[in-house]
């Protein structure tokens, strides 16, 4: 499974070094230096750079999974609801949402908007899009998230509402709406050649890893988008995705490394966006076997680790510091909680208490994910510090993340955004899937079957302090960090959206874009 590379603090180095100057040269942490776009103005085409999957890519939105696939299918496609900035779910075909008492009935009425070939959007095409979704023997992403809907038993009442019946209680079920690839296609769709749906653009070429033309929707519901044409181009190398912006063949680029940010921030010829909140960065110790089903052994991990000096080194400034729970800045996020920093002391006497001294632990980690490994390498240095041996191995790039769901005590971790009731039910609960950490306590399963059995936001709120309030103190996940995204855009480019996390509603929304 693992390859045991002995790596150090000099490889560590090495690599934060050839990844460029460690040090945030002053002033470089904000936005660009390049004057504002000017006001909204109608018509061109902009073309946009992102990492393409190669010949295998499709336009069917339901098996979208890469950002360039979400980007294709945000362009042609609609949800009934959508993640807004802070990870509430912000209605989107949904027009509104109301629940049963028992938050076991959910209705949801569709607003007036048309799929591009003129039929209305109906309640059966919703019905008929999460069926598909769900069908037996499917894998797409959105099925475990739409899997607590009784669908034989929901049902269309008129052209325009739609009756979901849930198999549980679930307060947050918006949040299903609002998941990746829930997209709705018109009823019967099989084949997306010629993809018909009810987004901002209409579908006019594509060519799988090479590039996708859509043109502007007069008809869509929201207004029509600012561009005549929007053109997105496969460009996996980041360097070629700079140079076309600065050479003015492209007017966006996605996914910058803090370097490049860096180098071209102030150079007044491109524009930097950086998106806050978007990747979060941790370590998972597994809670149900030695060492770290000793609860003062997390603990000395928590208190150990140099979150300043991770955020400084390993997201080179371009983020901020964790504070071992994941979703800072989404809603119900237990912002109350002290903001932990490096006691060294505490955690000698932690390891101390646990019977830890001088004892020898594999951290795995992998180049599968940029600062996996620079992470583990620094944080293995800082845990020298109280006499713990932590030896980095470096685990296989494309079997990394299934492979320390199964081996090993103590990864290298880190998450896009999600809600934080997402990331409870898919990671925290026993019956969780990816459970990582193996943390499985009934108690906390039953805070959370409380959160979504109660329609009262503040009590849910409450339920949800608790929760993380019991991770804080011991649980299995250590988040150091959260880091940026970055996109870069011509000066010309208005309308991209500086606060929107990556794959949240106002991320990559190029019906908002203008070109001045």
């Amino acid at each position: 499974m693992h390859n045991d590379h002995g790596l150090n603090r000099r490889d560590f180095l090495g690599l934060t070094a050839a990844a460029g100057a460690i040090a945030v040269l002053p002033g470089c942490t904000g936005g660009s230096v390049v004057p504002a776009a000017g006001p909204p103005r109608s018509g061109g085409r902009l073309r946009a750079a992102f990492t393409g999957g190669g010949a295998a890519e499709v336009l069917d939105p339901h098996e979208t999974d890469l950002y360039i696939e979400i980007a294709r299918a945000k362009a042609l496609f609609d949800k009934l609801a959508e993640y807004g900035s802070d990870m509430s779910p912000q209605p989107r075909l949904a027009a509104h949402w109301e629940a049963s008492q028992d938050l076991l009935t959910w209705r949801i009425t569709l607003r007036q908007a048309a799929f591009h070939d003129g039929r209305p959007v109906r309640a059966r095409d919703v019905l008929a899009s999460f069926a598909r979704i769900v069908e037996p023997g499917s894998s797409r992403r959105a099925k475990a998230s739409l899997s607590v809907i009784d669908l034989p038993a929901s049902r269309e009442i008129d052209d325009r509402t739609v009756e979901f019946r849930l198999k549980q209680p679930y307060a947050e079920f918006p949040n299903a709406l609002a998941t990746l690839g829930a997209y709705i296609i018109p009823e019967g769709t099989t084949d997306f050649d010629q993809p018909v749906g009810s987004g901002p653009f209409r579908f006019v070429s594509f060519a799988p890893g090479r590039n996708f033309v859509v043109r502007r929707n007069p008809d869509y519901w929201e207004g029509p988008p600012h561009l005549a044409e929007l053109e997105i181009v496969v460009a996996n190398d980041e360097a070629a995705r700079v140079n076309a912006l600065l050479g003015a063949q492209l007017e966006y680029a996605h996914d910058l490394t803090p370097t490049s940010a860096r180098t071209h921030q102030n150079s007044g010829q491109v524009r930097v966006h950086r998106l806050p909140l978007s990747n979060f960065h941790g370590l998972a110790m597994k809670t149900d076997r030695p060492p770290f089903d000793r609860p003062e052994l997390r603990q000395a991990m928590f208190h150990l680790v140099d979150r300043d000096e991770l955020v400084r080194s390993v997201l080179q400034g371009s983020g901020q510091v964790g504070n071992d729970l994941y979703g800072k800045g989404y809603r119900y996020y237990a912002d109350a909680l002290p903001q932990r920093t490096q006691d060294l002391d505490r955690a000698r006497a932690l390891v101390r208490q646990a019977g830890a001294e001088g004892l020898t632990i594999d951290l795995d980690t992998s180049d599968t994910s940029t600062g996996l490994k620079e992470a583990a390498l620094a944080i293995s240095d800082q845990a020298r510090q109280v006499g713990l041996n932590l030896n980095v191995r470096l685990g296989n790039k494309d079997t990394y993340w299934s492979d320390i769901a199964k081996d090993g005590v103590l990864a290298s971790y880190r998450s896009g955004a999600m809600p934080l009731e997402s990331h409870i039910a898919q990671r925290l609960l026993t019956t969780s899937t990816t459970n990582n950490t193996r943390w499985q306590r009934p108690d906390f399963d039953a805070l959370h079957q409380q959160a979504q059995s109660t329609s009262d936001d503040a009590r849910r709120e409450q339920l949800y302090f608790q929760m993380q309030d019991q991770l804080f103190r011991e649980g299995g996940f250590l988040w150091w960090g959260v880091s940026d995204w970055i996109v870069a855009s011509a000066p010309n480019v208005g309308g991209i959206d500086d606060r929107a996390p990556a794959n949240t509603l106002d991320w990559a929304r190029f019906d908002k874009v203008w070109l001045a």
